[in-house]
């Protein structure tokens, strides 16, 4: 509790955290912890080197399974399910690796749900379905990126009720290829533009095809029946400069062609890249050091935790403007002191 109420008053070092367990002893012993005081910066070292790693994470999934329910019914909407890997940058294992966890991101509450990660000598192929098993997709859609674009993952998703969108490219040439070449002669079932989009210092307009892969994709006894084909158009004018750039990319799913806003799901899947970069941003992930897989994965979770209370926050507030504040001004505002930050945890 300690290195999570620490870190979400931004305190990154171990040097921090105990600072600001001394400052805030008082109040930890008024709430029944820290009764024999402030642990030091050896201890905390043993702490993130010797709790069961797995253990941890399962945790993490119990805490977000209770509130994911709540705030998914509040939601409505049919669920989104992102997929992705996360190297810890600031670990190196012996065999010149980072660490690499997989996690499941709910789009719709903006929690992660599950992790996973890679096996010593292993990859996101391996780990993606253990991670599928641990939730429930049935009846949510699974995006992911081109790695998860395998037939044991697609069977897997399928097995367990759920429906995919994932990204085709080159490790799957095959596929890409001969799907390249034969949506030249064929007309897509429809296709729509959005934008153009001022965003980020740039002007985007973003043009979705729609096709039906019977025709398209040549050998669906693998990939287990008929699939949707989506062409995702980009053509971006950078604002200061005036400079344009072109963009296109093939995407697969299991969804109808019928399915309302299919390209919106591209952009959905993005989400996860944001959750990733506000932990390195705002939780500084990548320089924070750890000699251990053990150690880089339990910091993971700590702070996939810190990050899944600032979106239950959100996710649980009426007022729009509270909905709209970016974990950055939350963390400063929480920050503010120990009794700002207790009332924060307190709202519900």
């Amino acid at each position: 509790m300690l290195m999570i109420l620490a870190r979400a008053s931004k305190c990154v070092g171990r040097t921090e955290m105990i600072e600001f367990g001394r400052h805030n002893l008082k109040r930890f012993r008024q709430l029944g912890m820290l009764k024999n005081g402030v642990p030091s910066e050896a201890t905390l070292f043993r702490v993130e080197h010797g709790i069961d790693e797995l253990a941890l994470a399962d945790r993490m999934q119990e805490f977000a399974e209770l509130f994911h329910r709540r705030l998914y019914k509040a939601e409505g909407a049919k669920e989104i399910i992102c997929v992705d890997g996360k190297a810890e940058r600031g670990t190196v294992l012996d065999n010149g690796r980072n660490p690499d966890i997989v996690s499941a991101y709910s789009y719709n509450t903006a929690i992660t749900l599950a992790t996973e990660a890679c096996r010593e000598k292993s990859n996101e192929i391996k780990a993606v379905p253990r991670l599928v098993d641990k939730i429930d997709i049935s009846g949510k859609i699974v995006t992911a990126d081109a790695m998860s674009m395998q037939k044991c993952i697609i069977d897997r998703i399928r097995e367990n009720g759920g429906d995919f969108l994932i990204e085709l490219k080159a490790n799957q040439p095959s596929l890409r290829y001969g799907v390249e070449d034969r949506l030249k002669g064929h007309a897509p079932v429809y296709s729509y533009t959005e934008g153009p989009e001022l965003g980020h210092g740039r002007i985007e307009t973003r043009t979705y095809r729609i096709f039906d892969g019977l025709e398209i994709i040549a050998d669906k006894e693998k990939w287990g029946g008929d699939m949707t084909v989506i062409e995702y158009e980009s053509h971006t004018v950078k604002k200061s400069s005036g400079a344009q750039t072109a963009e296109k990319r093939l995407y697969v799913s299991s969804l109808p062609t019928d399915t309302p806003a299919l390209g919106s799901l591209v952009r959905n899947h993005w989400s996860i890249e944001s959750m990733h970069w506000t932990l390195d941003r705002n939780l500084l992930q990548d320089r924070i050091k750890r000699k251990s897989a053990r150690a880089a994965r339990n910091l993971d979770t700590i702070q996939r935790i810190v990050h899944s209370l600032f979106s239950i926050w959100k996710g649980l507030r009426k007022k729009r403007s509270d909905k709209r504040k970016g974990m950055a001004e939350l963390m400063r505002e929480a920050s503010m002191g120990f009794t700002r930050l207790l009332r924060f945890l307190r709202q519900k």
